[in-house]
């Protein structure tokens, strides 16, 4: 099946390698550049942004800010489904039940960076025959496709992205400091999660921090401990445990 994936970064390319056809998919990208290198990696071919070519499959692979109007712009080039890989699904499906309604809808969000795949992808779609081909490629690569809906997910990224990534940038930027030697089971994996959080694209942090709330219950969670006498302390120490 001919698959356009709109976007060339890295969900572009990780898109491209486990659902295209080598020989069959197609990037577009307002970076010229990286959409040659990543279809070269691919196998795959460039076309411009103004091309009216039509595709079995269309597959935006953009940042969250930009996913509605790029499903708008890109919706009447897709023959048979429209998908998206870009994190968020309420917008995304909204956007495609409004500007592809006689198209197969996929929204799909990999929770993991592309060079730590296989992993678990959730993903919204109905039953047509465009939607079985994605999740066969899917499941072919390895990956545990996790059905759900756009409101469970959406809810669901507010805890273990939101809040889980503000949990830990608050504890590297909250940290002193200290002597080699110092160091704990719980503050060697702390100092692990920051790294690999700050080993990222600070926009890709900030579009998940401005789509997801959640933030301010850590910070006032946080507030609550710090300020918690010794007998609250322990009532909240038994209650984040269970």
């Amino acid at each position: 099946m001919d698959v356009l994936i709109v976007g060339a970064g890295a969900m572009g390319r990780w898109f491209g390698e486990v659902v295209g056809d080598k020989g069959r998919v197609a990037f577009v990208d307002r970076e010229e550049e990286v959409a040659r290198e990543t279809a070269d990696a691919v196998g795959g071919r460039t076309i411009s942004e103004r091309t009216t070519e039509r595709f079995g499959i269309v597959c935006l692979a953009v940042p969250i800010p930009a996913v509605e109007r790029a499903i708008a712009l890109y919706a009447p080039l897709a023959d048979r489904a429209i998908a998206d890989v870009s994190g968020v699904m309420r917008a995304p499906v909204a956007a495609m039940e409004t500007h592809a309604p006689e198209r197969e809808h996929v929204s799909l969000h990999p929770l993991f960076s592309p060079e730590n795949a296989p992993g678990n992808v959730p993903i919204v779609a109905g039953e047509g025959p465009a939607a079985e081909w994605i999740r066969e490629r899917l499941r072919g690569a390895g990956n545990a496709l996790v059905e759900t809906t756009p409101e469970e997910h959406d809810v669901a990224m507010e805890t273990i992205q939101t809040k889980a990534h503000a949990a830990v940038l608050a504890y590297a930027l909250a940290a002193d400091d200290v002597p080699d030697g110092f160091e704990t089971p719980v503050s060697r994996e702390l100092d692990g999660l920051v790294e690999t959080v700050t080993d990222g694209n600070s926009r890709v942090y900030a579009d998940i921090q401005s789509t997801f709330p959640g933030a301010e219950t850590v910070a006032e969670a946080a507030i609550e401990i710090a300020e918690a006498d010794r007998e609250s302390f322990e009532a909240l120490y038994r209650e984040a445990g269970e």
